[in-house]
């Protein structure tokens, strides 16, 4: 059951409400600018986690697959939709470890190795709830984590090139 509630957000929240902070800590009223880049790094993690994956691949979930359905550990009966390849919170979460990994290195260096235990602590709920074979964990993380690098590498380019002092970086 511990890992029902692990993979659910809502738990996750006093985690998010740190991140914010911490990250006004450092950034003051920049902190909206991050805010709109963290955005962008789920809309990008999220659509291309099911439309150049899921989509393309079809693979069943393990809750979903016929032929070994009946050896999966279902939580409260929720499945989740018809494909898992790759998972869409693994995706998200390794997006934003590496994200807010390379952002907060400076400032605090307990982020990265707090956050990538965060990141595999959801990823693994998701094999433990039934709802993902480990490679979709794997996929996800990968695609994550170079989501989370493209974006942070798009705002320090903005940064950069244009001088748009978006973020002290």
């Amino acid at each position: 059951m511990i890992f029902y509630w692990v993979t659910s957000k809502i738990l996750w929240v006093p985690l998010y409400l740190l991140l914010f902070y911490l990250t006004y800590l450092k950034f003051k009223w920049r902190v909206f600018t991050v805010g709109i880049f963290i955005g962008l790094l789920f809309l990008i993690g999220d659509q291309t986690s099911v439309k150049l994956f899921k989509d393309v691949f079809e693979r069943l979930r393990p809750c979903h697959n016929s032929e070994i359905t009946n050896m999966v550990h279902i939580i409260n009966g929720h499945c989740g939709g018809q494909y898992g390849f790759v998972s869409s919170h693994a995706t998200n979460s390794f997006a934003l470890t590496v994200f807010i990994g390379f952002l907060l290195k400076k400032h605090y260096r307990f982020m990265f190795p707090m956050m990538l235990f965060w990141a595999a602590l959801v990823s693994y709920s998701r094999i433990y709830v039934g709802v993902h074979f480990p490679a979709d964990i794997l996929g996800g993380a990968v695609l994550g984590s170079a989501v989370g690098f493209l974006v942070y590498g798009l705002m320090k380019l903005l940064n950069n090139k244009f001088n748009l002092k978006l973020v002290e970086l």
